[in-house]
C-alpha cells in the first residue's frame, strides 16, 4: 500500500465530480494545501466551518473534503480577526488541506441529487434542468499486430460506457508504411530503410474532458516512438447532466404522507409544505440545498411536487400559482447525505489505487435552525 499525496486525492475527487461540471460562478476543487504533501487521514463534511476544521485538526487529518466551498468569494485579506481568515490560518498552521466539491457534485451522476433521490425512494431520476452532456471524440490509432490488447487496456479508463456496455472498440487490419530518419530509434525497421508493417486500426470513443491523460496513456502503452493516431469530432453525446432530479414514486401518495417520509428519511427536525396535504403525489422533482429557482422547470416537466430547501415566501406563492406542491426540508437536511457517501466513495477509490489513508465522516454538524 502507498501513502497518497494531496495531488493524488485531487485526481480522485476530480474523477468523482469533474471540475468542468461546476457552474461558472462556483469555486470548487483544491482550496488550501500543498499538492506534494502526504495524506494519511481524511475527513468529509458538509460545511468547512469551525466545527469541521477543528475536528479535522484534532483528529490529525491532513485533508478535509467538503461540499460547500471553503473560499467562495475573492479574499482581500487573511487575518485572524475574520472568521474565514481565522479558519484558513488554523488549517494552514496544521497542514490541513481542503478540497470542496459543490455544484459539480450536485450535477454529476451519483452526486448530491441522486443520493437525495435514492434516500426518498424516487425512481429513475433524470436531470431536472439539463446543463451539460458528456462530449466524446473518436480516437483512431494504428498499432503493430500483437499490441492491440495492451493499448486498449491502457485506454479503457478514458472511454465511455455505451449503455450497459464498456470497452467498446473496432479493429481492422492493414499495412502501415514509414521510413525512419536519422535520430530515430524505431521499434520496427532500420534508419533510412522504408518499412511496411502489419498493423491494426483501432477505433474507440474517448471522453473529451479526459483527452490529455488518454493521449498520455496511449503513448505509454504504444510500442512506437511516434504513435500514429487521429482525432475526430463527433456529434454523439453521452449521459445528460444537470441540476436537480425528477422521477416517480413507486405509488401515488398524499402530499402529507410523502412529507412524513421525507422528514423521517432525512432526519429533518421540521419541514414546510406548500399545497394541499391531500394532494396526490407521484411525479417528484428535487434539488438538494437551494432549488426554488427550478420551480418553473418542475412545473414544465409535470412534477406534482418539488423537494428542496431555502424556500422564500414569494417563491411559495409562485409554486401555488404554478400548481406545484413544495416540501422545504431545509438546506442542511437535503444535502447532508453527501458526507457519508463521499467518505465511502473516497475509501473505494483509494483501495482501487492501493492507496492507504483513513477516511472518516464528520458527525458533529447540526442544522443551524432551532424550531420552537
Amino acid at each position: 500500500m502507498i501513502t497518497p499525496r494531496l495531488s493524488d486525492i485531487v485526481g480522485i475527487t476530480n474523477k468523482i465530480a469533474p471540475l468542468h461540471l461546476a457552474e461558472s460562478w462556483d469555486n470548487v476543487g483544491l482550496q488550501v494545501g500543498d499538492p506534494a504533501a502526504s495524506v494519511n487521514r481524511i475527513m468529509t463534511a458538509l460545511d468547512p466551518g469551525r466545527p469541521a476544521i477543528e475536528a479535522a485538526v484534532q483528529a490529525g487529518c491532513n485533508l478535509l473534503v467538503t461540499h460547500h466551498p471553503f473560499i467562495f468569494t475573492p479574499l482581500k485579506k487573511i487575518v485572524a480577526t475574520d472568521e474565514v481568515g481565522s479558519l484558513l490560518l488554523l488549517a494552514i498552521k496544521n497542514d490541513l488541506g481542503v478540497i470542496s466539491l459543490h455544484t459539480n457534485y450536485d450535477i454529476v451522476s451519483g452526486g448530491v441529487n441522486d443520493l437525495l433521490a435514492a434516500r426518498l425512494g424516487v425512481q429513475d431520476p433524470q436531470p431536472l434542468k439539463v446543463t451539460a452532456s458528456q462530449e466524446f471524440l473518436k480516437l483512431v490509432v494504428f498499432v503493430p499486430e500483437g499490441h492491440e490488447e495492451a493499448l486498449l487496456k491502457g485506454l479503457s479508463p478514458f472511454s465511455p460506457h455505451l449503455g450497459n456496455y464498456r470497452d467498446c472498440s473496432f479493429q481492422g487490419a492493414g499495412v502501415g508504411r514509414f521510413t525512419p530518419l536519422d535520430g530515430a530509434n524505431p521499434y520496427l525497421g532500420k534508419v533510412g530503410t522504408p518499412e511496411a508493417a502489419q498493423e491494426s486500426r483501432l477505433e474507440l470513443l474517448v471522453r473529451k474532458e479526459l483527452l490529455t491523460p488518454a493521449l498520455a496513456a496511449l503513448k505509454k502503452a504504444h510500442p512506437y516512438e511516434e504513435p500514429a493516431f487521429d482525432l475526430y469530432p463527433v456529434l454523439n453525446r453521452g449521459e445528460a447532466l444537470g441540476i436537480g432530479r425528477i422521477g416517480t414514486l413507486p405509488e401515488a401518495l398524499p402530499a402529507a404522507a410523502f412529507a412524513g417520509i421525507v422528514k423521517e428519511r432525512l432526519g429533518a427536525p421540521a419541514l414546510r409544505l406548500v399545497g394541499s396535504p391531500e394532494r396526490s403525489v407521484r411525479k417528484v422533482a428535487l434539488c438538494g440545498g437551494s432549488g426554488s429557482s427550478l420551480l418553473m422547470e418542475a412545473a414544465r416537466k409535470g412534477a406534482d411536487l418539488l423537494v428542496t430547501g431555502d424556500l422564500k415566501y414569494h417563491e411559495a406563492r409562485d409554486a401555488e400559482a404554478l400548481g406545484v406542491a413544495v416540501i422545504d426540508a431545509g438546506h442542511f437536511a437535503t444535502e447532508y447525505p453527501m458526507v457519508d457517501a463521499m467518505a465511502q466513495a473516497l475509501r473505494e477509490a483509494l483501495a482501487a489505487k492501493r492507496f492507504e489513508a483513513e477516511v472518516t465522516a464528520f458527525k458533529g454538524e447540526r442544522e443551524p435552525f432551532s424550531y420552537l
